[in-house]
């Protein structure tokens, strides 16, 4: 897993390549535990991401940590697979992954209704 990240003021963008399973979780987190306190809002880039599984969701929709501070999670560049497993999710369990806060300009019909 190689893990870029880019800071412009109170943003982080994060962008990992490769793939999200258990194994790569752990840099992923840390990655966020190490953003400095002024980051407010963090944006996942996916563009590069070829596959996730159920460790995606923990990374991305999973409790922040309570001593560190809160941040405004976005995602973009989503490609089918992962794409496909948030859709599922979110049709499956709606309240626990709330896809229009990830991905704000998702439109709501395509979350309630999967191809």
């Amino acid at each position: 897993m190689n893990i870029t990240i880019t800071i412009t003021g109170t943003t982080a963008r994060i962008t990992p390549r490769g793939e999200i399973d258990y194994d790569t979780l752990p840099p992923l987190r840390a990655a966020v535990d190490r953003l400095p306190l002024r980051v407010t809002d963090l944006l996942w880039d996916l563009e590069n991401l070829s596959f996730t599984d159920v460790a995606g969701l923990h990374l991305l929709f999973g409790p922040a940590p309570q001593d560190g501070p809160q941040h405004r999670t976005t995602a973009t560049g989503l490609q089918d697979q992962p794409l496909q497993l948030l859709l599922l999710a979110a049709d499956l369990f709606p309240t626990a992954y709330d896809v229009t806060r990830l991905i704000p300009d998702t439109p709501a019909g395509l979350v309630t209704r999967m191809p």
